[in-house]
């Protein structure tokens, strides 16, 4: 499904600044795999996820997705078939618009632009069916503006669009950490369900690492570009955060801190 194979990137190259953080990296994620990955702050988390979306390119190395390869693939092509939730709840929508604006722009995402109005009103229903399913009451709230929506209200909604398209991978980038605790496990359940009910291959970086336990099929821990964890099936069942929170704890005495 998605490999990494042999990614090298330095940032800075050729100055004082120069930083190596990814030497000879490699990963496989088979398909239909949820994937928790955490790790310190410069571990790499973020910028492999910016590598696969293509917002970043390695120095070396290639990247496969379903057996082609998109290592050089311009990040708006790269957009059709990667659904992205960032951290910022802002950012995964347009506060100018209405939710049933924003919606339909997602709708008709893969289409060609023409005359039509871009708002389907036959969409209605299909709308308000999808955002039933978060339990917020924004079904009866098409009309209101986003940028009015709480933090949660936004994100749940970014994950609802992020998933409205026929996408093949779903990458969510701390998605719950602008979050109060009630709504970051509001949009956590919602998470695990849409990931389950659309068996789509997910990424999910986290520093929650109760979640990075309570969901997925799959746990990495990164450190200096590494995967110095990689647990699943049974062993990630019985993963717990205690464990996890010692293994940093020796990184951290490791790295003098």
């Amino acid at each position: 499904m998605l490999s990494f194979e042999h990614i090298c990137k330095t940032f800075n190259p050729g100055t004082p600044d120069a930083a190596t953080l990814f030497s000879d990296f490699n990963l496989t994620v088979d398909k239909g795999e949820f994937v928790s990955v955490i790790g310190s702050n410069g571990s790499g988390k973020t910028t492999m996820l910016n590598l696969l979306c293509g917002s970043l390119m390695p120095d070396s190395g290639r990247i496969l997705f379903d057996g082609t390869d998109i290592t050089r693939q311009s990040e708006y092509r790269r957009a059709a078939r990667i659904g992205r939730v960032f951290q910022d709840p802002k950012v995964g929508t347009c506060g100018s618009l209405t939710i049933l604006e924003n919606m339909a722009l997602a709708d008709n995402k893969k289409r060609p632009f023409g005359l039509t109005p871009a708002v389907s009103r036959g969409r209605l229903d299909y709308y308000r069916s999808l955002l039933e399913q978060c339990g917020m009451g924004l079904e009866d709230r098409l009309n209101a503006k986003v940028g009015a929506l709480s933090g949660g209200q936004r994100q749940a909604l970014a994950l609802v669009i992020a998933n409205m398209t026929d996408i093949d991978l779903l990458i969510l980038d701390e998605h719950t950490a602008a979050l109060d605790p009630k709504s970051a496990d509001t949009v956590m359940q919602l998470t695990d369900h849409f990931v389950k009910s659309s068996k789509i291959t997910t990424l999910m970086v986290t520093h929650n690492l109760r979640f990075a336990v309570e969901y997925g099929t799959r746990l990495l821990m990164m450190h200096e570009g590494k995967c110095i964890v990689d647990i699943r099936g049974e062993e990630k069942q019985k993963a717990n955060v205690d464990d996890l929170l010692n293994i940093f704890y020796e990184i951290s005495i490791e790295v003098g801190n």
